[in-house]
Parts: structure tokens; sequence; C-alpha cells
């Protein structure tokens, strides 16, 4: 039991210590998870956009800034619906924001760019 104690007395305090340099420095976990990844590798890539896509973006009244920062940021790929094993530009269909969902957005990450093809408001 003493050994427990000498333990759990050091490393709460590592732990805090660890979790205020990782903040500081703007670290996160969670870009380890597939959604995440693909969002962050689209938003690296050059866009281009469809005529659909720009007509839709006209009409919704839609800029590239606001999908980036927005709709992009705070949406979820749906997997069961993308063709993530397609060659050589998997498909995706991303619903955004998660929950009380606005937009939907089918997209194709390609080596060097990013593809959006279609954009719905739901």
């Amino acid at each position: 039991m003493r050994k427990l104690k000498f333990y759990l007395i050091g490393l709460l305090p590592s732990l805090l210590i660890v979790f205020f340099i990782l903040n500081k420095k703007g670290a996160s976990c969670s870009g380890y998870l597939p959604n995440s990844r693909v969002i962050a590798e689209t938003l690296s890539k050059e866009f281009t956009y469809s005529e659909e896509f720009k007509t839709q973006m006209q009409n919704l009244k839609i800029d590239e800034n606001f999908l980036k920062d927005s709709i992009l940021q705070k949406g979820e790929i749906n997997f069961d619906r993308s063709k993530a094993q397609q060659e050589p530009c998997p498909q995706y269909l991303l619903v955004s924001p998660e929950k009380n969902s606005k937009y939907e957005i089918t997209f194709e990450k390609c080596k060097n760019e990013a593809k959006f093809l279609t954009l719905k408001k739901l």
C-alpha cells in the first residue's frame, strides 16, 4: 500500500505537468482518429470545385472561408456511405455539423487536391 501511495504522489503531478505543456503547445490527441485525419488531410490540399458545387455555394451564399472554418472543421465523415478505398482518389461524404446537420458534402481527396463534387443543404 505504501508503494502505491508513492507511485500516485509522483504520477499525478507528472500528468498535470505533461497536460499543461501539451496544452500550451496546442497539441491534441484527436488527430489520430480516422475522421480527424481525413479532414486534416483535406484541409492541407488545394481545393477545386465542380460546377454543381460552385453553383450551390453561390445559391447558399457560402464562401471558401466558411467552408473550411465551419463546415469542414465541425463535420463528421460518414464512412458507411463513403468510398474510402476508391483508387486513385477516395470519395468521402461529410455531414456538418455532427449534430443537427445542415450540410452534406461529397468530395474526393486526391494526392495534390481535394475536389468538391456536391453540396446539399439538409
